[in-house]
């Protein structure tokens, strides 16, 4: 098969699992809008994808790949609104560099460069905005890539919550087409490169609202050198996405979608931590379904599934990578979940909006 049969059967299975175009039923956004799920899907298809359709954007994947005098680049961009603006492990600055990175590096390209906008509230501390500030410094340096451009806007007073930020981040792609969700297939292995959920439950407990201690902290990361060492040493590898909102749960059922294809996850594989886990049970939430900041999902031939097991554990954010389930022919477009208990359940999108901000 060439190459443009490739990309063509690419198009048609995007074009087949979109063929029922969604319909936003609300009259007015609600929080699950943003969660990440059924409502945040149903959104971005109806409202944006329908209003901006163009070969770039109809992937709809974590960047858009375009060529430019023979250059090929990807484009990236994203906003963070997390409460609190400072947690375990991090705050919203760092968290803001990283997760701009990483949409750039799971999707192929090496970061470059970032923007990054602010838009401050009226009587935020400068002493807070230094502080994000300098983690972002220290995150860019960290990641290798320059902030280059930028905005600064001031909102009244209970207008906003402190400090929101808007990113933009530009990177090089080496192999152009080489990895979409649209391209998995039976018998491809699917991954995940550590513990998820770490970063979703820090943000809970960080809130106070919750009357739980746990010694946990947010996993966020540039997880840029960790797909790149992948890339070069398993060229099976199909697809990558960084586990944000919505957590895997949301990553797998795109890939079901887009490929048209079944996601089987054997449960047991899973790597979730004992903490999370533990929350997560108190709370009545799937780990599942939890935000990770420094986590990758894995798309990769079967047949090279411990060639990138072992690349990834090589890599001090892919110690404890797992190899958690398998693309499959039947049911297409749907997730199935091998549970512990000796069952098997579906894992839909997520309904609603049972966590906080987390990004």
């Amino acid at each position: 098969m060439t190459t443009s049969e490739r990309e063509q059967q690419v198009l048609d299975r995007i074009d087949k699992a979109r063929r029922r175009r969604p319909k936003v039923r609300e009259e007015r956004i609600t929080l699950s809008h943003g969660a990440g799920g059924k409502a945040t899907q149903t959104l971005v298809e109806a409202v944006f994808l329908d209003a901006f359709r163009n070969p770039l954007l109809e992937p709809l994947e974590d960047a858009a790949e375009f060529t430019v005098d023979g250059a090929t680049l990807a484009l990236t961009t994203d906003s963070f609104v997390v409460s609190p603006l400072f947690f375990p492990g991090g705050n919203i600055g760092d968290l803001a560099v990283n997760g701009t990175v990483n949409d750039l590096a799971v999707s192929g390209a090496k970061p470059l460069y970032l923007t990054a906008g602010f838009i401050l509230e009226e009587g935020f501390p400068i002493e807070d905005l230094q502080k994000i500030v300098d983690s972002m410094k220290a995150a860019a340096a960290a990641a290798e890539v320059d902030i280059v451009t930028g905005d600064t806007k001031v909102v009244q007073r209970g207008k906003a919550d402190g400090c929101y930020i808007n990113t933009a981040g530009i990177g090089a792609i080496a192999t152009p087409g080489r990895l979409g969700i649209a391209s998995a297939k039976p018998g491809d292995a699917i991954l995940v490169s550590g513990a998820i959920g770490d970063h979703g439950i820090t943000i809970m407990l960080a809130r106070g609202e919750l009357d739980i201690e746990a010694d946990l902290e947010s996993d966020t990361a540039s997880v840029h050198g960790l797909v790149a060492k992948l890339l070069a040493e398993v060229p099976g590898v199909r697809a990558m996405r960084d586990a944000t909102r919505g957590g895997v749960a949301t990553i797998l059922n795109e890939i079901a979608k887009a490929a048209d294809v079944a996601v089987v996850v054997d449960e047991k594989d899973v790597p979730v931590r004992t903490e999370v886990r533990g929350a997560s049970e108190l709370l009545g939430i799937d780990p599942l379904y939890v935000a990770c900041e420094g986590r990758i999902v894995v798309v990769v031939d079967g047949a090279q599934a411990q060639d990138a097991l072992a690349s990834m554990r090589a890599h001090p954010l892919g110690a404890d990578a797992a190899i958690i389930g398998r693309v499959a022919d039947d049911p297409p477009g749907l997730v199935l979940l091998n549970t512990t208990f000796g069952g098997t359940r579906i894992v839909d999108l997520l309904v609603g909006d049972p966590l906080p901000r987390i990004c």
